[in-house]
């Protein structure tokens, strides 16, 4: 590999493949120390292609995810058996690993702009900004620059595009699924509200049991299947289908109520 060779996006590949060992370094911990990481799948991951393969995923924080995600693939191609174990996974990263963000997210401070620079896509939300709901249109560079990264490598999607779970998925991921054809793998995640801030940043609680499950891709018509059909395979892929909610524990369900209503009086203090 040429020393500033870049990727579709200008990064530059030296760079990026440091950045995402330094993070990871940083980061190991949070899965394997202080707290676990339950992993299922990763024979999935390795025979997977190359490139043009979609990962859906509910969602918990905004970054403590999707690192995870990274550390699990790269665990995984190295011939890792659902464990982290051995940091040597981390000297050769997988490089053309995407996931999709909120552009005023990724833009906000350095450390959110290095996180970018590691992997972002970023795109402008149509239904929300700086904490109010809008409603503008989709831009075409947005799903464009999706595309690309899917011609290069894996992208990560957070379809509901919140951290609030049993929220519905966007239409528009299953737009880009019509539109790119791609491998479409569902993953399931579950412990990282209780381990970290909604940001994923601050360490809440140790000794928590994490888990990831990465499921066998799913089987889509992509030419006759409708956008609502699809959408609806994911939500029960991602265990974030209504039905889900009859069968959540109800002291489960109490916590997440008391976590969103202690959120929304932060944000009433705030004015």
């Amino acid at each position: 590999m040429g020393l500033f060779k870049e990727n579709p996006f200008g990064h530059i590949l030296f760079l990026k493949k440091w950045l995402i060992r330094i993070m990871g370094l940083m980061t190991r911990s949070r899965y394997k120390g202080f707290n676990t990481l339950e992993i299922e799948g990763s024979e999935v991951l390795r025979k997977l292609p190359g490139e043009n393969v979609l990962f859906v995923s509910n969602h918990q924080t905004y970054f403590a995810d999707v690192v995870a995600m990274f550390h699990v693939f790269n665990a995984s191609l190295a011939g890792r058996e659902d464990s982290l174990k051995n940091l040597g996974y981390l000297w050769n990263p997988k490089l053309n690993v995407y996931y999709v963000a909120a552009a005023e997210t990724m833009k906000k401070n350095l450390l959110t702009k290095i996180f970018a620079y590691a992997g972002s896509i970023s795109v402008e939300r149509t239904w929300r900004s700086e904490g109010q709901d809008i409603q503008r249109q989709v831009k075409m560079s947005d799903i464009s620059n999706i595309g690309k990264a899917l011609t290069d490598g894996w992208v990560i999607t957070f379809p509901q595009g919140t951290t609030t779970p049993w929220k519905p998925l966007r239409k528009g991921t299953a737009h880009i699924i019509k539109k790119y054809k791609p491998v479409v793998v569902p993953v399931v995640i579950d412990g990282f509200r209780r381990s970290f801030d909604k940001k994923g940043l601050r360490v809440k609680k140790k000794g928590i049991l994490q888990s990831m499950v990465i499921k066998e891709p799913l089987e889509i018509d992509y030419g006759n299947e409708s956008p609502e059909s699809i959408i609806e395979k994911l939500e029960y892929a991602i265990e974030q289908h209504p039905s889900f909610l009859k069968v959540i524990p109800q002291e489960e369900l109490l916590a997440y109520e008391q976590e969103n209503e202690l959120r929304r009086y932060r944000n009433r203090k705030k004015f």
